[in-house]
């Protein structure tokens, strides 16, 4: 049996991105530069990076800390990004009209992105305080 470890939920804070008008594959691209990275750090690759993914993620980024600074408090100085994915939406499919009366299909890719943000001291507290019952 596989046992799965508790982790305090209280510590992570997260914010969605859906039906985004970009494909995944370079929404991904994006995302891999600021996995694991603290939230300052991230604001400051975000705003110098020249892809156009950077600006609706940016705004997930703030989104999320200020949804942890508002809903729980959390110090905008303590978050780091714990989890960060990208996953494909839908397709928007339309006709462009052509030549002779033909209709040429257009597939604009949509994505879903999901940022997560947890709160280093809080996180580093609760293993303080449990470390006798891991």
């Amino acid at each position: 049996m596989i046992k799965k470890s508790k982790k305090n939920r209280y510590t992570e804070v997260y914010a969605l991105g859906q039906h985004i008008d970009m494909s995944a594959h370079k929404a991904r691209r994006v995302i891999d530069q600021i996995r694991g990275r603290s939230y300052e750090e991230t604001l400051m690759i975000l705003e110098l990076m020249p892809y156009r993914a950077s600006y609706p993620i940016l705004k997930l980024v703030y989104s999320a800390a200020a949804n942890a600074n508002h809903n729980m408090g959390f110090n905008k100085a303590n978050l780091i990004i714990s989890k960060a994915e990208v996953n494909e939406g839908i397709t928007v499919k339309k006709l462009k009209p052509r030549a002779r009366g033909r209709g040429y299909p257009i597939k604009r890719p949509t994505c879903h992105i999901t940022i997560v943000l947890k709160d280093l001291s809080l996180s580093q507290e609760y293993l303080n305080d449990n470390y006798f019952l891991l």
